[in-house]
């Protein structure tokens, strides 16, 4: 599907903010509510042990379901049994390490598992169907939420075909763990609302209630209605599923009361942690509806800088994922993002290198300077354009910060300029306060460097961002930025 900019960017948006979530929550899951302004960080540990914006079964059951829709892109094979083998298998293999598995998926895991061995095969698809049918029979339990917290890529393969289609696909994936209705109901209903949300950059959970039967629908518009009266903390049985998805959507509503835009995605996501209980799922699942609405560019820096989790992703992988589920078009390796270098020989007067004025530990360059990284000793890249994956070579992953940003004075070619600009700039100055040396870059250093160099500036040194700019342009002249950057730096 051709997505224009600003869906690209909602798209690529859903798996990060999903494992934001998912990392912010694991810290606290099992914990009571906590107050209202409680810290939320990201800060690991945890009953199962997690590290530090590592994230947890949530997303790692998730990068699974993605990685064999995007092999299924070609042939649209998204619900067929080949696909949905994959899917299983590397939930398997992953299993016998995984830090945390919940219940009832685990118990399927093992009894389908079982039923492979008897019939001397590998595991498949209808061995996972098999054994969750088989678990409720014999326990009456199989509506855990752990078929919604994983749910979301699918959303992201079906932004071409109809809610309809997605809704029946969502019931088939969740049926594969957990077969009880409400479960693949809870499903369908979060990927329609996601799906609506990256085409139209709005938050409906209602989209996909006409789907479902009269009085099923009936009975999530009643839950609907409870989330947004409540608050997360009202939802203590939130390891099933209709309490998850109650008390995602209740975070949501109520944070979005006061908040919009990367605000609200940062506030929805703290008011889930701070519910108790099953909190990383809980996250994890407000997580990919606020990233479809709000997309990759609202996620805080702070909160993918270091995030990371199985099977050795970060970041910048799962936004991969989602840009090329939402393209449809499969892996391109030779153009971005997948791309080890990124081509900017057409462009001329891409070398320039100047120190900024008030602080000589930030560099100001062009897309030429990455070559003088190494002999500059530089410990901390801010990179403002589209690199390749080895356009910066030897530089840790969580020393590169990579902002999005279009060199447009159209006010909608950026998701949330203001906000972008002002983080890249906080990434400057968080690596400063490390000691690192600091390269700042776009392509050719004329209005996206100087423009995060002004914010930046204006921090450091208690002048106006238009005073810092003035200086910028003393010793790098041909800083020009764009009429819409011009007011950012004029507003801040």
């Amino acid at each position: 599907m051709k997505l224009n900019p600003l869906q690209n960017d909602r798209a690529t948006g859903v798996l990060v903010a999903l494992a934001a979530g998912d990392a912010l929550g694991a810290g606290y899951e099992f914990g009571a509510p906590l107050p209202d302004g409680a810290d939320v960080t990201m800060k690991g540990g945890g009953p199962f042990g997690f590290a530090p914006a590592e994230w947890t079964d949530d997303t790692s059951m998730a990068i699974p379901i993605a990685q064999a829709l995007l092999e299924a892109a070609s042939d649209g094979g998204a619900s067929s049994p080949a696909t949905l083998t994959m899917v299983v298998r590397a939930w398997t293999a992953w299993s016998a390490e995984a830090k945390d598995v919940g219940a009832q998926t685990s118990a399927v895991i093992a009894a389908a598992r079982r039923l492979a061995a008897a019939a001397g095969r590998e595991v498949e698809a209808a061995d996972f169907t098999a054994a969750a049918a088989d678990f409720h029979a014999r326990t009456g339990r199989r509506a855990g939420n752990g078929s919604l917290m994983r749910t979301a890529p699918l959303a992201l393969a079906y932004l071409d075909r109809e809610p309809s289609e997605l809704m029946a696909a969502a019931g088939v994936l969740s049926a594969l763990t957990h077969a009880d209705p409400d479960a693949e109901e809870a499903c369908g209903l979060w990927c329609v609302a996601i799906r609506h949300a990256v085409l139209t950059g709005l938050l409906d959970v209602r989209a996909g209630l006409p789907l479902l039967p009269v009085e099923r629908a009936s009975v999530w518009l009643k839950r609907i209605e409870t989330a947004e009266r409540s608050r997360p903390r009202d939802f203590a049985r939130n390891g099933w599923v209709a309490e998850a998805f109650q008390g995602a959507w209740s975070a949501i509503h109520y944070a979005g009361l006061s908040t919009v835009g990367p605000a609200h995605l940062r506030a929805a996501l703290e008011e889930a942690v701070r519910g108790g209980r099953d909190t990383d799922t809980v996250a994890a699942i407000a997580g990919s509806l606020l990233g479809a609405a709000y997309g990759y560019t609202a996620v805080p820096f702070e909160w993918r800088q270091r995030l990371h989790g199985w099977p050795g992703l970060r970041s910048r992988d799962l936004m991969v994922l989602g840009m090329e589920l939402g393209r449809a078009e499969g892996q391109r390796p030779l153009s971005w993002p997948r791309a080890e270098r990124h081509d900017y020989s057409m462009w001329g007067r891409t070398d320039a290198l100047v120190r900024h004025p008030h602080d000589d530990g930030v560099w100001l360059g062009g897309v030429g300077s990455l070559q003088r990284v190494a002999e500059l000793r530089i410990g901390a890249v801010v990179s403002l354009c589209r690199l390749g994956t080895r356009d910066v070579p030897g530089m840790a992953p969580e020393n590169h910060a990579t902002f999005w940003v279009v060199d447009s004075a159209v006010e909608g070619d950026n998701a949330h300029a203001a906000f972008v600009l002002g983080e890249a700039a906080a990434a400057v100055e968080h690596y400063r306060a490390e000691g690192k040396t600091v390269l700042l870059h776009c392509v050719r250093a004329e209005s996206r460097t100087p423009t995060v160099a002004a914010l930046y500036g204006a921090s450091v040194a208690g002048i106006s961002a238009l005073e810092a700019l003035a200086d910028l342009q003393r010793v790098l002249p041909g800083a020009r930025p764009n009429p819409l950057f011009m007011r950012v730096l004029g507003d801040s």
